[in-house]
């Protein structure tokens, strides 16, 4: 009977009509499920049958078109949309939200799965799981110089939890910094007495100061008077002497005689003063490196109280500059690394490397020493470094191998220069450190899993690794969030995170369903309308053949 086809195409109508609603209540239930991906539903209607067929134009008459009735409606397809979800921040450093076309890997019974689902944990191997199945992440494990390896072999990731990084001996320190051009000398060029010698007392009269040697070492010179028999005569001593108290030097100027000027007070004679003709009054100690001249022709003598005094050029603070840096032997223990600059010449200073005593096997502290020479651009070059390959060497207390450490001070501008500006030098780096235990985790945009040491350092753990698809809408959705590879996917291929695959990740957010719910509201209303209709398309015919059947009456 005809108007079966209109029941029929009635009920096609409820039944595709309920699917979309299906579809519907699924997208809206998954509204707050994480890196779901919602669906859509696309109708298209069935088979036509032929009422009667067109026919030809011909030279006497007009064609004719062919009369069809529709037999209802099918669905046409089911599609995922993958637009991208929102984010939400969680803080957890473990999870993950993909930006981009690629999905994670995750294994579970020795299969592969996919999913945008990015919150993950790390069970109690060491595992990165999925906190929702417990399937393990996917990607590449670093070896233990923190090299990944070639490739896109995937494997599960897993990072031991009691990671421990061995000590590293420093052999290599890089300097830079500026050192000021136009600061005075470091070493002490001048020493000079004045004031008054009591001539009512007996003596002898003392008198010390500090000295420095072109590295800024410092010494104490001291200079005595004592009398002799003759009145108004002294022999002038000095001894200089190191900072452990031991001499270094002595020598004796005499004799040292005093006249009346005229007005009472008694002054160095002539043949005094000739003594200090810069010959005879020069000290010079190479092994200590001290070269300077001192004058006394300023004191005198007289009945008053004593005032003699002694200075070194003005009493002008030392030019140096220093800094320190902690290095490592290869037991991890840490020593204290000090590089003191002194100037000696325009665009000429000296270096002094040294470690303490309490760093060396046999207690004695070690110093190493050369000279740097500057441009006139104020660079530095790197031709005149003395020594050629400047180092420090010392065999540290405790039992580690003896350490050996290159001392960089760079060359152009690249490192230390001589400059106008103030003087401030700094280790740039050393390559040594301590052993350290795992203390933090951190994931880069790229995947790679960082892990942050108890000594400040950090190492490359693993990366984890995505995969892309030819054909998303291709993969079949097993619930927990996975999708599996199906017929019209398209096969897995596996990249890092970054161009290869267009995608990166971001740690501490996850991905948000795409559900847009005032989307799903209208398509609800739209889904409800066409049921409706349809429903009353079947009372309708179901009317009209009740009308038929009341004709035998």
């Amino acid at each position: 009977m005809a108007l079966l086809n209109s029941l029929f195409a009635g009920v096609s109508g409820l039944r595709n009509h309920q699917s979309m609603m299906d579809v519907i209540g699924n997208n809206i239930a998954n509204v707050n499920t994480i890196g779901f991906k919602g669906s859509r539903v696309t109708f298209s209607d069935t088979f036509n049958q032929f009422v009667k067929s067109g026919t030809n134009p011909t030279d006497f008459t007009g064609g004719t078109n062919t009369f069809q009735i529709g037999l209802g409606m099918k669905i046409n397809s089911i599609d995922r949309n993958w637009n991208q979800g929102t984010f939400e921040r969680t803080g957890i450093v473990t999870d993950l939200a993909i930006q981009g076309p690629g999905l994670f890997v995750l294994k579970s019974d020795g299969e592969n799965y996919y999913s945008r689902a990015g919150a993950f944990i790390f069970d109690a191997d060491g595992k990165l799981v999925s906190s929702q199945n417990g399937a393990i992440v996917q990607g590449k494990v670093a070896n233990e110089e923190g090299i990944l390896p070639l490739g896109n072999n995937l494997e599960d990731i897993i990072i031991d939890k009691n990671l421990k990084l061995p000590a590293v001996a420093t052999n290599l320190i890089k300097w830079g910094g500026n050192l000021k051009s136009n600061s005075e000398l470091t070493k002490s060029e001048n020493v000079v007495q004045h004031g008054n010698i009591s001539s009512s007392l007996p003596g002898p009269f003392e008198t010390e100061t500090t000295v420095y040697n072109e590295y800024g070492d410092p010494y104490t010179i001291k200079m005595t008077y004592t009398k002799t028999v003759n009145p108004d005569e002294y022999d002038l001593s000095w001894d200089i002497l190191d900072s452990d108290g031991n001499s270094v030097g002595t020598g004796t100027m005499s004799p040292i005689q005093f006249e009346d000027d005229g007005s009472g007070n008694y002054v160095m004679n002539a043949a005094s003063k000739a003594l200090f003709d810069g010959t005879n009054n020069r000290i010079n100690i190479p092994a200590s490196n001290l070269d300077f001249v001192f004058d006394s022709t300023e004191v005198t003598q007289n009945s008053s109280s004593n005032t003699l005094s002694i200075s070194a050029d003005g009493n002008r603070l030392p030019n140096m500059v220093s800094s320190s840096v902690t290095v490592y032997d290869s037991l991890g223990t840490s020593h204290q690394v000090t590089v003191k600059f002194t100037k000696i010449a325009d665009n000429q200073w000296t270096w002094t490397a040294s470690v303490p005593g309490t760093s060396t096997f046999d207690g004695q502290p070690v110093s190493t020493n050369g000279t740097l020479t500057f441009n006139a651009d104020g660079t530095l070059d790197p031709g005149n470094i003395s020594p050629n390959n400047p180092q420090i060497n010392f065999v540290p207390a405790g039992g580690a191998n003896p350490l050996v450490v290159a001392l960089d001070f760079g060359s152009g501008f690249a490192g230390i220069t001589q400059t106008s500006a103030s003087s401030v030098i700094s280790a740039l780096s050393q390559n040594g450190s301590s052993s350290a235990t795992l203390s933090n985790i951190n994931i880069d945009q790229y995947g790679n899993i960082e892990g942050i040491f108890s000594n400040g350092n950090s190492r490359t753990l693993a990366q984890v690794m995505v995969t892309t698809f030819a054909n998303l809408n291709g993969l079949i959705g097993i619930g927990d969030n996975l999708f599996s590879a199906f017929a019209n996917s398209g096969d897995a291929r596996v990249g890092s995170l970054g161009e290869e695959t267009g995608t990166t990740v971001q740690a501490g957010v996850l991905e948000q369903s795409n559900v847009d719910l005032s989307e799903e509201f209208t398509k609800m209303i739209v889904s409800q309308r066409g049921f409706q209709a349809n429903a009353r398309v079947i009372t309708t015919a179901d009317t009209l053949l009740q009308e038929i059947t009341n004709l035998i009456r």
